[in-house]
């Protein structure tokens, strides 16, 4: 009976419960993330090793040369650039990150276009890269944008058997203009965008983004010297046409849109340089009953361009 009573001695009885403190380990962690973000995986160790070497790699330069690769940091940035198809090659995600629905559909978003390396950091390391930017734990690396050459937009041109419609933004220094500018060129059949590669706008994610996607059928050149390329663009019979308050003319009398033509349009501020108006054929004004001062670069490339449009039909 004492043996009995031995054996039964290690026999558990009634057990607290956990008053549902231990529930959430019962719920679910949400979709299984694709093979690239799971640790250990073939595609995740292949992943992570063509990340690092596109960072490391140095950028080679066209024509019209490249810029830098660009960060887009924290979570709506970065699902609207995925959302705005903005170019991306690497989604960096944090390890062990908080998993909303704003990390699952950059998740999602990079899945479903493919060709972006999804590799999960560190915080510590996506500090660094972000210079220490709140990236709440996302950062999308933009690859440099390759420039065309200002010699590429006549040739286009050329190559589809029309007159040359250009747009050169002189002294404009808001991506959102310039995205307002290449969407405007795209829409009215306009055959590129010229800009200078110092203290100017670029292509970046923000101006990706404003072009509505145009950005991907439409070049944007970029020229060492503004100046210059007017008059090479002069030299090869374009009608170079500057845009001011104080023009001699009306958009709406010019006839040189009807043929070859580059519209230079100065910043909403400053207008065009000295240099660039003393350069352009004509100078002309866009007539504004309602007396507002000046207009962005976007909206007044946009009104000259859809004269030009009705004009070539």
């Amino acid at each position: 009976m004492a043996a009995n009573n031995r054996r039964m001695s290690g026999k558990k009885g009634a057990q607290v419960g956990s008053g549902g403190q231990r529930r959430k380990g019962l719920e679910g962690r949400g979709p299984t993330p694709p093979a690239e973000m799971r640790k250990g995986h073939k595609k995740n160790r292949v992943a992570n090793a063509k990340a690092k070497q596109a960072v490391r790699r140095p950028t080679p330069r066209g024509r019209g040369g490249k810029s830098t690769s660009e960060l887009v940091v924290g979570r709506n940035p970065v699902v609207e650039a995925l959302r705005g198809g903005v170019p991306a090659s690497t989604l960096y995600v944090q390890q062990f990150v908080d998993n909303d629905e704003r990390v699952r559909e950059a998740l999602q978003l990079a899945a479903e276009r493919g060709g972006i390396n999804l590799m999960e950091a560190p915080r510590p390391e996506l500090d660094r890269m972000t210079n220490g930017l709140n990236h709440q734990g996302l950062v999308l690396q933009v690859p440099p944008y390759e420039y065309a050459h200002p010699e590429d937009l006549t040739g286009a041109a050329a190559d589809a058997g029309e007159d040359p419609l250009i747009v050169a933004l002189d002294g404009v220094t808001d991506p959102r203009n310039l995205g307002a500018v290449v969407r405007s060129v795209s829409a009215f059949g306009g055959h590129g965008v010229l800009v200078p590669e110092r203290r100017a706008a670029g292509m970046t994610a923000g101006a990706w983004k404003t072009s509505a996607g145009t950005a991907a059928r439409t070049p944007v050149a970029r020229a060492t010297n503004l100046t210059r390329a007017l008059e090479a663009y002069k030299k090869a019979g374009l009608v170079v046409v500057g845009l001011a308050a104080d023009g001699e003319a009306e958009v709406g009398d010019l006839q040189a849109l009807d043929g070859p033509v580059v519209i230079v349009v100065g910043s909403e501020g400053k207008g065009l340089s000295r240099l660039v108006g003393e350069t352009c054929d004509v100078r002309v004004r866009i007539p504004m009953p309602g007396g507002a001062e000046s207009l962005n670069a976007g909206v007044a490339a946009g009104i000259v361009l859809y004269e030009a449009a009705g004009r070539r039909r």
